[in-house]
């Protein structure tokens, strides 16, 4: 006896009709596992990206405090307490496979305890590495050009400084609240160069790339 010919058509929407199936059964449990997650984790499940965001989505998704990214809040306070006479602090790097492995956590919606989880280097490292990729930098790159122009600029100082801080203040809410958050960090940074041999030409020449994206391309 002859076994019976499959048809193939039948064969596959029978295949696709199983697959659909599997994963509708999936997604219902997925959904009914979200469901019962507080807010807070549902939205960590449903949303992850942290790095490679712009500040403004960012804000939207709720991961900043007082208007300053949650990544850079927790490295900024963690450097504060614990690398501000580190010798080297951002000029050395710190270990990659750490780095690594902190931003798998953020990226996943994980707790991060920076003092068990991390060394200074490698905090310093993952704040840089936050900052260069933001789709935009830290100064609007449609800002750049009146940023050169104005350091270009010949007049005296004192009215330079004055036409900088306006500038500044032209900076969307979100990049303004963190340039601000970043320069009085940084200024307790230089304050303390003696220890960590890091002055504000040292700390400008590593940040200005970081804050300024695409400004020499």
């Amino acid at each position: 006896m002859q076994p019976p010919v499959v048809n193939v058509t039948d064969c596959c929407l029978f295949l696709c009709s199983l697959k659909q199936s599997k994963s509708a059964v999936r997604l219902k449990e997925d959904m009914k596992k979200i469901a019962t997650l507080p807010l807070n984790k549902q939205r960590e499940a449903t949303c992850r990206k942290v790095f490679g965001v712009s500040l403004q989505v960012l804000q939207q998704q709720g991961f900043t405090k007082n208007g300053i990214p949650l990544l850079v809040w927790n490295t900024v306070e963690y450097l504060t307490q614990h690398g501000l006479t580190q010798e080297g602090l951002f000029r050395v790097n710190g270990n990659m496979k750490m780095v690594d492995q902190l931003r798998l956590k953020y990226e996943r919606g994980e707790e991060v305890e920076l003092a068990k989880d991390a060394d200074v280097c490698s905090v310093a490292s993952l704040l840089k590495l936050f900052l260069r990729e933001l789709p935009d930098g830290v100064i609007t790159s449609t800002l750049h050009p009146r940023f050169i122009q104005l350091y270009q600029d010949t007049r005296n100082d004192a009215e330079k400084e004055n036409n900088l801080k306006e500038l500044i203040k032209e900076l969307p809410d979100s990049h303004y609240c963190l340039l601000k958050y970043l320069c009085q960090f940084l200024k307790r940074v230089a304050e303390h160069h003696m220890e960590n041999r890091m002055n504000v030409f040292n700390l400008a020449t590593i940040f200005g790339p970081s804050c300024f994206h695409g400004c020499l391309n």
